[in-house]
């Protein structure tokens, strides 16, 4: 596997790891909107890319709270795996369905960075899996325990990327008709750039595209 290739649909795979309330009280890293945000985006373009999606909580019904609705509704079908540990790897019901993608590039976010999202990275590029960090849809304690987690998964091996860069990675061209419409919305949603779509569709018209006239 090389990191000089792309993440495709047919390549990668996603992993959404405890974005329950008490894990964004915690959150103190960055803003806890924008790290909303930031994994709306990753479960969108996973949702309109149909790419494989493990969504995990720890102790929803102990202590943590549920899985935030705004990404679980996108996934109405999906088991939401709960968990007593703080490295997902460890629970049975993560590996299988972590094994059931069939994929070996994986994309991971969760909170807190430094336990949730550290632990499994570091266990899993010892099973021989590519990890791809979405490190602005993560959040920690402190932009300290955020920083250093990133940078020991880095030296691990990890690659750090963002989430939008990873719904543009799977689009590549404006001119892919198919998802043209859901990255639009995609954008309009939770992206700073929704507000220049929305005034060219002003502007030019609602045929305005990226992609030209294949994309209208």
């Amino acid at each position: 596997m090389s990191k000089l290739e792309m993440l495709t649909p047919e390549n990668s795979a996603i992993a959404l790891i405890d974005y329950q309330p008490a894990m964004f009280q915690g959150v103190q890293s960055h803003d806890r909107l924008v790290t909303i945000n930031n994994v709306q985006i990753l479960a969108k373009a996973a949702k309109l890319f149909k790419i494989p999606t493990v969504l995990t909580t720890v102790a929803r019904d102990s202590f943590s709270g549920p899985f935030i609705p705004e990404v679980t509704s996108l996934f109405p079908d999906h088991d939401v795996i709960d968990r007593t540990s703080m490295n997902s790897w460890l629970d049975a019901n993560f590996r299988k369905a972590v094994a059931a993608t069939g994929r070996k590039k994986f994309v991971l976010a969760g909170l807190w960075t430094e336990a949730c999202v550290i632990f499994p990275t570091l266990d899993m590029l010892r099973e021989g899996y590519e990890i791809y960090i979405a490190a602005d849809a993560c959040g920690d304690l402190s932009l300290e325990a955020h920083n250093r987690a990133m940078e020991r998964a880095i030296q691990a091996g990890a690659v750090p990327i963002t989430s939008s860069q990873y719904a543009y990675e799977l689009q590549q061209d404006w001119a892919r008709s198919e998802t043209y419409e859901g990255m639009m919305d995609i954008q309009r949603a939770h992206s700073p750039y929704g507000i220049q779509i929305r005034f060219s569709k002003w502007a030019l018209g609602e045929h305005a595209s990226e992609g030209g006239t294949k994309a209208a």
